[in-house]
This record gives C-alpha cells, structure tokens and sequence, in this order.
C-alpha cells in the first residue's frame, strides 16, 4: 500500500476507537463519494478550459482514488468500533471482579 492509503487507514481505526458509538457508515461514505465528484469535477472543468486531455482525464482517477481512501477509511472505522467494543467489555470484567 502507498503511504496515503495507509495513513488513512490508520486514521478511520483511529476515529472509530476515540469516538463514541458506533459510526454512521452510510453518511462517511456519502461524504467521501460527494467529495470525489467534487473534486472530479473541478478537474475535469479546469482540463476542459485549459485543452488538456490527460488533466480532463485526471478527474476521473481523483475520483477514483477519492473512493479507493473512503473505503479504507470506513474498513478502518469498523476496526476502530470493534476495539472500541473489546476494550469495553474488557473494562466491564475487571469492574465487576474483586
């Protein structure tokens, strides 16, 4: 894996670990897919304006990409809430025993 691939995937098991509850998973992936449009978007206008195919063409591998990271980052996300839940019940033992 490239190293932003990987950052990211550390960072989704890192926001689902440090925030509480379960995570919306359907609205981070929204999110990401209206991100990658966005951003595609803007791409491919400026390729259009300039002449260049090949940066018309990079709008599409941004979007790509863009949902290649959200998807890493959602897996991440379920590693972080199943640590999460370990930790908990881990933390509930140890309370009730002497």
């Amino acid at each position: 894996m490239a190293l932003i691939e990987t950052l990211t995937f550390v960072l989704g098991i890192i926001y689902g670990y440090v925030s509480p509850g379960r995570e919306n998973r359907g609205a981070l992936l929204r999110k990401g897919l209206i991100v990658g449009i966005v951003l595609a978007i803007i791409l491919a206008g400026l390729g259009l304006f300039v002449g260049g195919t090949i940066m018309a063409l990079s709008g599409m591998a941004v979007f790509i990409e863009v949902v290649i990271l959200t998807v890493l980052f959602i897996i991440g996300t379920w590693i972080g809430d199943w640590l999460e839940g370990r930790s908990k019940i881990k933390s509930r033992v140890t309370k009730v025993s002497p």
